[in-house]
């Protein structure tokens, strides 16, 4: 069994409260969780040295969307390698087109099953 210090760091961004907690709950036995509610506060974690390994965004925040987000993170040099998934409710095709043309490494719908989303997070961790 992973010790917690061998355990892949995660950053989840997402503006709904219920939806970090669910997230934690279900990836709490296999990775280290840092939740926040807002791109803000997802970048005032990276700009003061957090470096995940995955960062999971949602789409739909107030103040700054995902897309603003994601754009705002891949400007950190440092950050530039960490792969950025979308986990949203958000099922455009125009959105999902967006996400996959910037380099988004998954783009995952809300409601997700615990299987479906801990499979997708080893593949990104595997693929990077």
């Amino acid at each position: 069994m992973d010790s917690a210090d061998n355990k892949k760091k995660i950053l989840m961004v997402d503006d709904d409260e219920i939806q970090l907690s669910v997230a934690q709950a279900v990836l709490k036995a296999d990775y280290d969780v840092i939740a926040v509610e807002s791109g803000k506060k997802a970048l005032e974690q990276l700009y003061n040295g957090f470096i995940p390994d995955i960062i999971l965004l949602d789409i739909l925040m107030p103040e700054m969307d995902g897309f603003e987000v994601y754009n705002r993170i891949r400007a950190i040099s440092l950050l530039q390698d960490i792969p950025i998934a979308f986990l949203t409710s958000v099922g455009g095709k125009d959105d999902i087109q967006q996400a996959q043309e910037i380099g988004a490494a998954d783009y995952i719908m809300k409601p997700y099953s615990k299987e479906d989303l801990l499979f997708r997070l080893k593949n990104i961790i595997k693929n990077r």
